[in-house]
């Protein structure tokens, strides 16, 4: 293969094949210090729907064979949710590569019409978007926690499950705090098996919070990228015949807990700014708040 062969930077969908080998390098990309971006907890979340579903919202850009950047694609949304490498978070030439397979629909990324790009990494490639006269989309915030000190009891009884260890009460207890936790979850067991079989979930958890009374009235799933990599919150919710004693904020804890277990660096989660409370409680669970994100809007 000639070299310049070797520098073609090039984008394709993803296959099921590959989710493993894209779940790794997406690990690979977070670091303390930057910003939030596209996580594997995110990857381990949308295979819930099943692999060959989060396959078909993939793409992924390569040069010279090695993964650059992955994309999650929404197309009822128009919104590509990335993860860039830092390798280049300077690069020029491939921002200026990305930019146009996002811009022209015939490229198969973003449909025509509507598009937005989360793009919260990536110096170059976020430049060039502004260049071209994409704008700010709605603001979320971004929140964290160090995990470098101990972290506190929450003061519930949390059962775990992960790979190695599967209750099928717990994990219906699972499915039933997630349910009753948001309006519209259509989370059930089969799903939960489906998340369970992705590449992302052999480093993660999900954590049930049950009250004295042994009801379950918080739930969470945790995400880790490795050692020393930041973990990930995704999803946390508390039952709606339970709130109003804490338990959001307790199982929020020991979603830090269990990740300082994994050896995690730190606990990252980003919620819509006009989540009011829900910024509040993470900011009561420990974690400090970021500057607000935005979104990238295609310019009309």
């Amino acid at each position: 293969m000639r070299l310049g062969d070797r520098m073609t930077i090039t984008v394709q969908p993803g296959t099921t094949a590959m989710l493993g080998d894209v779940t790794e390098a997406v690990a690979s990309w977070q670091q303390d210090g930057a910003p939030i971006q596209l996580h594997p907890g995110d990857l381990g979340w949308n295979c819930s729907f099943g692999a060959q579903a989060l396959a078909d919202e993939l793409r992924v850009w390569h040069r010279g064979g090695r993964i650059l950047a992955a994309g999650m694609v929404d197309d009822e949304s128009g919104l590509i949710r990335l993860a860039i490498a830092p390798s280049v978070n300077d690069d020029e030439e491939f921002a200026a590569q990305l930019l146009k397979d996002l811009s022209d629909p015939d490229r198969g990324v973003l449909p025509a019409g509507r598009g937005l790009v989360e793009a919260r990494f990536g110096a170059a490639f976020r430049h060039v978007l502004r260049r071209d006269g994409w704008v700010d989309d709605e603001p979320w915030t971004p929140l964290r926690r160090d995990l470098t000190d101990p972290v506190e009891d929450c003061g519930l009884r949390i059962e775990t499950i992960d790979t190695h260890n599967v209750r099928d009460d717990i994990v219906r207890d699972r499915v039933a705090v997630q349910r009753a936790s948001f309006p519209n979850s259509t989370f059930t067991l089969e799903r939960w098996q489906a998340m369970a079989s992705s590449p992302a979930y052999r480093r993660a958890r999900c954590l049930v919070a049950y009250d004295r009374a042994g009801h379950a009235v918080a739930a969470t799933t945790v995400w880790s990228a490795g050692k020393g990599r930041p973990g990930l919150i995704e999803p946390l919710g508390a039952h709606r015949d339970h709130r109003g004693h804490g338990h959001g904020r307790a199982i929020t804890v020991a979603a830090a807990a269990e990740l300082k277990k994994m050896e995690a660096s730190s606990v990252s989660v980003c919620t819509p700014s006009s989540n009011v409370g829900g910024v509040g409680a993470y900011v009561s669970a420990g974690f400090d708040r970021l500057a607000d994100v935005t979104d990238f809007r295609r310019p009309s």
